[in-house]
């Protein structure tokens, strides 16, 4: 599965963006699915999930409410409102087949990666 994501910018603090995230697969459903981030100078973090058949969500504490992830045949998305600085990092879309439920926020259980987009917030 190859992915490719898009919708990164620099925005305003409190603003919003949409990314996206686009598989070869022709469809996401049988997937865990999820974004990871990584600010600079810091490690890579999770930020959301959605496991296969949607059946469950993960957010990150520090994006609950303020960040939404969803999904459309082969697209991945993450809306992401009232946005703050510390937000700011390089976007990671992720993908897999083989997970367990428990995994699914663990980054190191993926094997199917995007290249990245980078987020800017400015405040």
């Amino acid at each position: 599965v190859q992915l490719q994501a898009s919708g990164g910018g620099l925005v305003q603090a409190g603003g919003s963006l949409r990314l996206s995230c686009t598989a070869t697969a022709r469809t996401l459903n049988a997937y865990y699915t999820a974004w990871f981030r990584q600010a600079p100078g810091k490690e890579r973090e999770f930020v959301a999930a959605v496991s296969r058949f949607a059946s469950t969500l993960r957010y990150a504490d520090s994006v609950k409410g303020r960040f939404t992830i969803s999904r459309d045949k082969n697209t991945l998305y993450l809306q992401m409102n009232f946005l703050k600085p510390e937000d700011t990092a390089v976007y990671y879309c992720a993908v897999d087949s083989q997970l367990i439920l428990s995994s699914m926020t663990d980054g190191n259980q993926y094997d199917y990666w995007g290249p990245g987009t980078l987020v800017t917030v400015s405040s």
